[in-house]
């Protein structure tokens, strides 16, 4: 008994010790090494407010000009919901939506949305794109292996 438990006790100390947190500086710590050659990323805009919008765009934009990313992240920004307005053309926000969709931002709008709001396309900047659905694009993402990214 005394044996067994012993082992037990080396057994868990082992383990402990190879799972430990390893300390690091925080001047020596910088970032995570992008060791892809490509990364994706699925931005999800279902607020209409215009602190979360601006924001959602900021992010994006930040992410295509992070150096470890740059020129290796494929990004689209999947809307839906109250999210419609941002891509209204009736909004201000196509001076930070058209930027991002030059960068080769897919700007991707639910159809369901606008099927339930009575919105037509048409009310939509040109440069827009569809989905069926928003929720479908998330999940179809997902098991591609995006990245989901809901600010």
């Amino acid at each position: 008994m005394k044996r067994t438990a012993m082992i037990l006790a080396l057994a868990t100390a082992a383990l402990t010790g190879a799972y430990a947190q390893q300390k690091t500086s925080p001047q020596s710590f910088h970032g995570a090494a992008a060791t892809l050659k490509e990364y994706k990323a699925l931005y999800i805009l279902n607020n209409a407010d215009d602190k979360k919008i601006r924001g959602t765009l900021r992010n994006i934009k930040n992410a295509l000009e992070d150096p470890r990313l740059k020129g290796r992240l494929q990004v689209e920004l999947v809307v839906f919901g109250d999210g419609v307005e941002a891509f209204k053309n009736t909004s201000a926000y196509d001076t930070l939506l058209l930027p991002l969709q030059q960068k080769g931002v897919i700007l991707a709008q639910c159809e369901n949305t606008l099927r339930e709001r009575n919105i037509n396309k048409t009310a939509l900047w040109p440069f827009i794109s569809f989905v069926p659905s928003g929720n479908g694009e998330i999940i179809i993402r997902a098991h591609q292996g995006w990245a989901t990214i809901h600010p």
